[in-house]
């Protein structure tokens, strides 16, 4: 048995990239920067954030850069081959399941912060 779950709570790195496919599909990207205490100060990790369905939406319409959420899901990596060199290259990314917007009350008035969303609730 395996489990794979991850939950991070910080700040949107820049604003969502969202991509719509003639399918009907829409797939979402942008990076969430955590904290990690260190001795000195904290120093934010970085994670590359991958967020399908209505779940992508609520996220291009109210997340902005520096908007503070909460994800839960699961790790995955992405492979590529590089085109300059032909080397492999991959990347971790957070399949994102849900969606918590957080932040400050006028955040919450103005965004309809403090909601979870996922898919399964659509």
């Amino acid at each position: 048995m395996g489990l794979n779950a991850i939950t991070l709570v910080g700040r949107a790195g820049r604003d969502p990239e969202v991509k719509y496919f003639e399918s009907g599909s829409v797939v979402c990207n942008l990076t969430l920067a955590v904290n990690r205490r260190t001795r000195n100060n904290d120093e934010p990790d970085w994670f590359n954030l991958e967020i399908w369905g209505k779940t992508a939406e609520v996220a291009a319409n109210y997340v902005r850069k520096g908007s503070l959420i909460g994800v839960s899901g699961s790790l995955k990596f992405d492979h590529w081959q590089d085109r300059s060199t032909g080397a492999d290259r991959s990347k971790p990314v957070i399949l994102v399941d849900r969606l918590d917007l957080l932040g400050s009350k006028r955040d919450q008035e103005t965004a309809g912060a403090g909601m979870g969303y996922s898919d399964d609730e659509f």
